[in-house]
Order: C-alpha cells, then structure tokens, then sequence
C-alpha cells in the first residue's frame, strides 16, 4: 500500500504512545480514522492533535471483550462505509515470576494482548479481502522474539502474536490483504508506569517494582513518533517483520546468532543487575 490518502484506517489502542503517534502519521497522509481505547480522555487528546482533515471518531473499547469488538466493527463500518487498515495496537504488561503470577494475571495480560488482537483481526478481516488493497499490522514486541525472566505472562501473548500473524500471513499470501508483525523494543511510552510488577520478584532482579519501573524507563530509545514512521514504513514496502528500535534490532540478531544459547547471555547479564541492585539497597 503506496498510498493513504482517504483510506480508512482503525487504530486501537490510540489514546497515547504508538497508537497516538500512527493516528498523527496517518492524519498527516490523508487517512480517515477510528480510534478506539478504554481511555477516552487520551483519546480526545489525539484528536485534539491530528493535523489532516480526515474523518475521525473515537470509541471507548475494551479490546478484550469479543462481543464489543464485533459492534464496534459493525458501527465502524456503518459509519465509514468501508475499512482498509487495522492496526492492532492496544495492550498492557507485566512482570512476575511464573511461581508467583496467578491464574488472573495470565487472563488479563492474555485477554487484552492477544485476545485483543483476534477480536480486531477476525472482526474486520472479511472486510480488509473486499477491498482492492489492505492492510493488517498487529503489535507483538521484541519480547515476542526474545524471552527474559520475569516476562513469562508478557512473552507468552507476543510470542502468541507473533505466531497467529505469520500464520495468518501465510493463510492469505497472494491475496490483496498485507499482513505484518510489527516488534517494537524500548519505545518511550507510559507502559512501564502501568505495568503490573510484583514486589516478590525481587528475588530475581533484586530490585523494588519502582525501581523496576525506573531501570524499564531507562530502557526505552525510540519515540513513539520513530516507530510510528517505521511500521507506516513497513506498511509501504509490505515487510512481513518490522523491527522498531536498534534495541530491537541487537536482540533479534543475537537470538538468530546464538539459538537458545542467548539464555544463558540474558540469565548472567540479570544475575549482575539482581547482585549490583541488592549491594546500592544495602548501601542505602
């Protein structure tokens, strides 16, 4: 897809971070957009920034419930008359030990970050086939390509993702519809302040969950706006894998370097961080 001049573009997910900065990148290029998130004050931020003329609208959705995913595609579609483009961007994260995570953090993160994603694929792909060309990008992560402890309940839904969009891929090669997973590392958004950390897991990273919080924040290299323009960019030259970040760029290449030995990379390079951490709390 060469061009986004009045095609419809559904976005979930969009009342901050990358969903906010896609609408911005697609307003600028002449799409029309519905925006959805379970934050709709965000949401009327967004709106409030976009800097096309196209046609908006903004929906209060909880991706994780099927049956209002269905009516909003159905409203979506009543309201625009047609949909070209869905990107699946809404989701959460947690950290915990998988001794410590409960059966309801597995449900949560899993509803949201890949129930999420199935709701928005399967409620408007029927309609993506009928148009002359499309275009469907779900948001796994660089953790849907690389494992760290504590990330077990994160990592099994973008490694899910992962798996269900080159799937899918595959299932509609040679059709009009371009289907891509978009793998993002460090972006600079508010995940980390929202993502459920557990003090028991200390244990591992030896660190408290504001710290925790802090040394994720640390992380994050790349501005939303950056990896806005590199999936839109993707979307372009219909890459089937978009990696956003140079973070991300390192790990995937050291996973496709060292096979699963990269476990034991990422197992020492924590046990240093858990031992550094624990000797400036003591020194405290």
């Amino acid at each position: 897809m060469k061009s986004f001049q009045n095609k419809v573009a559904v976005i979930t997910g969009a009342g901050s971070g990358i969903g906010r900065a896609l609408a911005k990148q697609l307003s600028s290029e002449g799409a029309n957009l519905a925006l959805s998130d379970v934050n709709m004050a965000g949401l009327e931020e967004t709106k409030q920034q976009l800097p096309g003329s196209g046609k908006v609208t903004i929906t209060n959705l909880d991706v994780s419930d099927r049956a209002a995913f269905e009516q909003y595609a159905a409203d979506t579609l009543k309201e625009f008359g047609q949909v070209d483009m869905v990107f699946n961007n809404a989701g959460v994260a947690h950290a915990e030990s998988v001794k410590d995570a409960s059966y309801e953090d597995f449900e949560w993160i899993m509803n949201i970050n890949f129930w999420g994603v199935v709701h928005g694929t399967k409620s408007f792909l029927p309609h993506l086939e009928s148009r002359p060309e499309a275009a469907l990008v779900n948001i796994s992560s660089i953790f849907g390509i690389i494992a760290l402890p504590t990330q077990a309940t994160y990592n099994a839904t973008k490694f899910a993702v992962r798996g269900f969009t080159e799937a899918l891929r595959q299932e509609l090669k040679g059709s009009n519809v371009y289907v891509g997973c978009v793998h993002p590392g460090g972006i600079k958004t508010n995940i980390a302040q929202s993502t459920r950390f557990n003090e028991k897991s200390s244990a591992i990273t030896g660190a408290s969950a504001d710290d925790s919080k802090a040394e994720f924040e640390r992380l994050f290299i790349t501005t939303p706006d950056k990896a806005a323009k590199t999936i839109i960019n993707g979307v372009k030259k219909n890459k089937r894998r978009v990696l956003i970040g140079p973070d991300a760029v390192a790990f995937d290449l050291m996973v496709r370097t060292l096979g699963s030995w990269y476990q034991k990379v990422i197992v020492g390079v924590m046990k240093l961080q858990a031992n550094q951490n624990r000797k400036k709390n003591k020194a405290a």
